[in-house]
């Protein structure tokens, strides 16, 4: 039997759960048809799902037929929730792409092709809603090529859904130049040649259908059964973590995909941490196994500080970081007690790291990372109804994040009596994104186990820029020298040593002009009547945004550009407003770029990097048998050993 793991994506109301269902309810693995809509779809089975009659959480289910078993991991639809999606992704053979076929491409779907394209996930799309649309299936592909690729090909046509239309093995075979010259002197195109190319991601089947009045799914499933392949793995052991969850008695889950040999109950994976429980869950309902093989898809018990996208056995980790929150906000307990609080929060933080949650002693305030205010108001229902607490949040902001634009050799030194450690970092742009961390000295210098200490304190916390105390990102930081002592260094010397070496380099970037603010920007779309372009266009200027048209359709003209998220985030309520209801905005985060009024935020936060004492970038020096603090603009001149750079 062959054995697939796949993921359903769609931008929300695309049709995604109904088809999950009706794929379960053809297959025979539920016995009553639910509804999104009515509160009873088997997936969507957390309450405040029923509720908001959306996917919030992934679920996995499983249906099973002589000749497939396909486990389908379903995702939430709402950008808000997108984190889930790149968790996912990691572990998938396949991806299922449902487009609706009544709409336009949307933004977050043209968002997802491009994330299934960097994790390399081959993809079948169904083109849902087929019997409500005004267009022909050639409109519709028309339409699918030109949003997401050339090798967007149907292989099945809504008025005859078991027929692959004529021209497609054409298509297929122009996908590749060399097939294509086979194809010319045979008319042919082998199946192996298609399933070959469906998995390099060169050919995309796309289907048609009505998942609501059933139409198209049985053959769409019968398409992945047939013109899918089932991966085979290496004997040694392999598994990633992709997903952490507590279940309704509060056990931790750890959920992986075992990539190699094979894994068993009360196996030590990770140092001092056995399995108590493999649990096979589909849907809500689970069954225990004494060991799985690879290929599956498993939720373990018993194992601390897992994290998604982390690598067990002969598996290195993922860097999940295609998703990026760009809100902070910070939480108001109400009358709840704060530690209890937090308390929720860091658990909920297990479950989904990118909420980042931060404790500020000083401040005695809790903040938290978003994706948008959805997730706000499921943040507080979780909370309520699942913890028991009521709380609610403080005005919020964009998500700023500091960089520098030139090379910077950041020292520390810390020299209490009796203890002694002194680190040099070059701080460097890393246009790449995101922070790298490296070694350049030599173990006669600065031994082995000094080093990985200096490495494993870098990794230990969130560094903070100097302009407004925003996260630091985009640097790679390299340990290039350092001091210790034999009889006085600790492991906590290097700690201190460490991180005061960072803020001591971003200060003196700081000095030099050589700081960056950053903020996040969104891709747009923008849809308004021709009468109101003007208007529209005045609006993203002064928004410090950019755009021009794209297509005009009857009365409505299509804009697309780029903004700030502080300036267009509130923007949809004056789309609607100004056009009466019948312009349309869609939204797309697209990443981190300079900040376009930096002096303004500057000073509107007023931060003062040295009296943030738990990042200080001062040093502490020892003489006459007593330390002494050194503000961080006169430690080059007590430093014990001389600059790289």
């Amino acid at each position: 039997m062959k054995n697939i793991v796949t993921g359903i994506f769609a931008h929300v109301d695309a049709g995604k759960t109904t088809l999950t269902e009706v794929l379960l309810y053809q297959a025979g693995s539920i016995r009553n048809l639910g509804r999104v809509d009515n509160g009873d779809a088997f997936l969507d089975n957390n309450e405040i799902e029923k509720k908001r009659g959306i996917t919030i959480f992934s679920h996995q289910a499983i249906l099973q037929n002589d000749a497939l078993q396909l486990v389908i991991e379903d995702t939430p639809g709402h950008v808000d929730f997108s984190s889930q999606l790149e968790q996912v992704m990691q572990i998938l053979d396949y991806a299922i792409l449902v487009v609706s076929a009544n709409d336009e491409i949307k933004e977050h779907t043209r968002k997802l092709w491009s994330m299934l394209q960097h994790y390399g996930v081959p993809t079948f799309i169904f083109v849902n809603k087929m019997d409500i649309t005004n267009l022909t299936q050639n409109e519709v592909m028309d339409k699918i090529k030109a949003n997401l690729a050339d090798g967007c090909i149907a292989f099945n046509q809504f008025d005859d859904l078991n027929k692959m239309p004529e021209d497609s093995f054409e298509e297929i075979a122009m996908q590749d130049e060399k097939l294509l010259d086979e194809f010319l002197e045979t008319g042919k195109v082998s199946e192996e040649q298609i399933k070959t190319m469906i998995q390099k991601r060169q050919v995309f089947p796309c289907f048609f259908g009505s998942a609501l009045k059933l139409i198209g799914v049985d053959e769409f499933l019968l398409g992945i059964q047939h013109w899918s392949q089932e991966k085979q793995f290496p004997a040694e052991f392999k598994a990633r973590v992709f997903k952490i969850t507590h279940d309704k008695n509060g056990e931790r889950l750890t959920w992986v995909r075992v990539l190699g040999g094979q894994i068993s109950a009360k196996q030590e994976i990770l140092a001092g941490q056995k399995i108590n429980q493999l649990r096979l869950y589909n849907g809500e309902k689970f069954q225990t196994t004494a060991s799985v093989s690879a290929g599956n898809v498993v939720a373990l018990t018993g194992l601390n500080n897992t994290y998604p996208g982390q690598g067990l056995g002969a598996l290195s980790d993922n860097d999940l970081s295609l998703i990026q929150p760009v809100l902070t906000y910070t939480v108001d307990p109400k009358a709840e007690d704060i530690r209890n609080v937090l308390k929720a929060f860091q658990l909920l933080s297990d479950e989904d790291p990118l909420l980042n949650v931060t404790w500020s002693s000083q401040l005695e305030e809790i903040r938290l990372q978003i994706m948008g205010k959805i997730q706000l108001e499921i943040l507080e229902q979780i909370l309520l109804e699942r913890f028991g607490l009521e709380i609610g949040f403080n005005q919020g902001s964009v998500l700023y994040k500091e960089t520098i634009t030139h090379p910077i050799e950041g020292v520390g030194h810390f020299e209490p009596l009796r203890h002694y450690a002194e680190a040099h970092l070059i701080i460097e742009p890393n246009p790449d994104g995101g922070i790298v961390l490296a070694k350049d000295v030599k173990t006669e210098i600065l031994p082995i186990n000094w080093q990985n200490q200096v490495i494993s304190n870098l990794k230990a916390k969130t560094h903070l820029g100097v302009m407004t105390g925003s996260p630091l990102t985009d640097v790679k930081i390299t340990l290039v020298n350092g001091a210790w002592h034999n009889k006085h260094t600790e492991g906590g010397d290097f700690r201190e040593a460490t991180w005061r070496a960072v803020r001591q380099g971003l200060m003196m970037a700081n000095q030099q002009g050589w700081s960056q603010l950053l903020e996040p920007w969104y891709d747009f779309k923008l849809t308004v009547p021709s009468d109101q372009v003007g208007r529209a266009m005045t609006d993203i200027q002064q928004m410090s945004g950019t755009a021009e048209p794209k297509e005009t359709s009857g009365e409505l003209v299509t804009l697309t550009g780029s903004a700030p998220v502080s300036k267009m985030q509130n923007y949809t309520t004056d789309v609607r407003s100004y056009t009466h209801g019948l312009g349309m905005l869609e939204l797309s985060v697209s990443g981190y770029r300079p900040c376009h009024n930096q002096a303004e935020i500057i000073e509107e936060r007023a931060y003062n990097p040295t009296a943030d004492l738990e990042n200080t970038p001062d040093s502490v020096f020892c003489a006459h048998g007593a330390g002494f603090p050194v503000k961080w603009d006169e430690v080059p001149s007590f430093m014990h050993i001389p600059y790289s750079i």
